[in-house]
């Protein structure tokens, strides 16, 4: 895949899923007496956001859930913020939202209730979902795009707020109270902040994480699985897979995603990471081929071993398939794995699974790599940025986002109260394990051009796995082209469109901290 990877790509895949349950929530809102405005009363519209509205029906059975909230609803910037004050300054003014074109439906749905909270009428600009990169930038670059707000892939961050595409968001921020401080610290800034500027609120803030099949893995270890210490190391998770390869049963030992492009990347990423890698130096130089880098393909070429067939051409959708269908004995992929594993409809291997912390590298940290998601911006050239400012709050917001969760829908939430909540916890399985995790993530940089790098460098690592070039050979060869992109892009000298410092903090949050097991 190019650039057509929209931000919605992983969520289209369960729109079905998702708007099912959103469409019950906004369908079964009561129309509440009249303000003064002559919009609805807030608190009833408020009301109405809660689980028994927004969360699947049978989810909800399953779970025996209440309409407890799976948030803190002293962080939930939709029940703090003032209202009244949103609608004194924005009601009857207007928000163009650029949005896939398949999510047109349900994003309309999505945003009713905003609409009578704020007195903002939105209107949608609907995008195909396989050209939404190109149509943005290249409205974007006509000075005249026609919309205010979009959400997108994160990775593409640098290449909208490079050039100058974003409006800066942190005055908003200030005065509409957005917990920034809620947000765990890779998705705060590696979501939200280009140039030491906040131009993003997070969207779906995802993790990869490792998950094991009880029934095989239980057999290969002996009893029940620790998530910490069952699987201590990188070199354990390749004897049990390879273990676990010879059980038969239509079950393989592994899952990756190494088809070409990104998903090789990611996969590479995930595991360099834990060996300590710095993609760069000081200087933007890539550092594609250090020790840490050969470490992970050498963990990667081994792992491979133990693959599913077809592997070198599985994607998401193909991982998802498998695993959710029972055929993998581990995985290695989105914390989502773990969310949707629990749910009947999804899943044949509920209550057979369980996700553990990061196996480690001997020399290297716990590093949990937060990889993808999206992020929610306003356009430079928005002619209601507030207004725009104030919708993509209400749809990142700790309420709506944990409801996400609690749908499996794969849109995922990056706040701590929402992580932390012991309700929301009991319907993620993950969630423990994925908020630990979370305070050690790793994280590429969002430079102009990243994606495209990270596209390049997952071709050769692709070559690698089908052999056609050695594992050393892909790196050198993706370091090559990394400098290439990179010049294009302005990186020289050991300057470039962002300074080194402003990036560093977010590639790696967990430095001195103690591990959480």
């Amino acid at each position: 895949m190019g650039k057509e990877f929209a931000a919605v790509s992983r969520r289209s895949f369960l729109r079905a899923t998702a708007a099912a349950g959103v469409t019950a929530g906004f369908g079964g809102l009561a129309m509440p007496s009249l303000a003064k405005t002559g919009l609805p009363d807030v608190k009833s519209i408020l009301d109405g956001i809660s689980v028994e509205g927004y969360v699947r029906a049978d989810y909800r059975k399953l779970y025996n859930m209440t309409n407890e909230p799976l948030w803190d609803p002293a962080k939930d910037w939709i029940r703090t913020v003032d209202w009244e004050k949103v609608r004194s300054e924005q009601a009857g003014k207007t928000v163009r939202f650029a949005i896939g074109a398949a999510d047109q439906e349900s994003a309309a749905e999505g945003l009713k209730p905003f609409e009578q909270l704020s007195g903002i009428k939105v209107e949608l600009v609907p995008i195909p979902d396989d050209s939404f990169y190109d149509k943005a930038v290249a409205e974007f670059i006509s000075g005249n795009a026609s919309f205010d707000a979009l959400q997108f892939f994160s990775p593409w961050l640098g290449d909208f707020a490079g050039p100058g595409f974003l409006a800066e968001l942190d005055d908003y921020a200030t005065k509409w109270k957005l917990p920034l401080d809620d947000f765990y610290d890779t998705y705060r800034l590696n979501y939200g902040y280009f140039g030491g500027k906040l131009v993003g609120i997070p969207f779906d803030c995802d993790v990869q994480m490792v998950h094991l099949r009880k029934s095989s893995m239980e057999k290969i270890l002996g009893g029940k699985i620790d998530t910490a210490k069952s699987v201590p190391t990188y070199d354990e998770l390749i004897r049990i897979t390879g273990e676990a390869n010879k059980l038969g049963g239509g079950v393989a030992g592994v899952g990756l995603m190494l088809a070409r492009g990104f998903w090789a990347t990611y996969t590479w990423e995930h595991i360099a990471a834990q060996a300590g890698l710095k993609l760069f130096d000081e200087q933007w130089n890539p550092t594609l081929t250090s020790d840490a880098g050969m470490k992970a393909m050498d963990i990667i070429m081994a792992l491979q071993k133990n693959a599913i067939e077809g592997v070198a051409g599985a994607g998401w959708g193909e991982n998802r398939a498998a695993w959710l269908g029972g055929q993998l004995a581990a995985n290695v992929s989105w914390q989502d794995s773990g969310t949707q594993a629990m749910r009947p409809d999804q899943s044949k291997i509920v209550d057979d699974f369980v996700t553990i912390y990061e196996p480690r590298i001997q020399g290297g940290v716990f590093a949990p790599p937060n990889i993808a998601g999206s992020t929610s911006c306003v356009a430079a050239t928005s002619q209601n940025p507030e207004g725009a400012f104030l919708m993509l709050a209400f749809l990142t917001t700790a309420s709506i986002m944990a409801m996400n969760e609690a749908n499996a829908n794969g849109v995922a939430p990056g706040y701590r109260s929402v992580l932390a909540n012991p309700r929301l916890r009991a319907v993620s399985q993950p969630a423990k394990v994925w908020a630990d995790s979370l305070e050690h993530a790793w994280c590429a940089p969002r430079l102009p051009g990243m994606f495209e790098m990270e596209q390049a460098l997952g071709n050769e690592i692709n070559r690698a796995i089908t052999g056609q070039i050695s594992a050393k050979q892909a790196l050198e060869n993706g370091e090559t082209a990394w400098k290439r992109i990179m010049e294009k892009n302005g990186f020289s000298g050991g300057k470039g469109p962002v300074a080194y410092a402003d990036v560093a903090p977010g590639m790696y949050v967990g430095a001195g901290k103690a591990l959480p097991f």
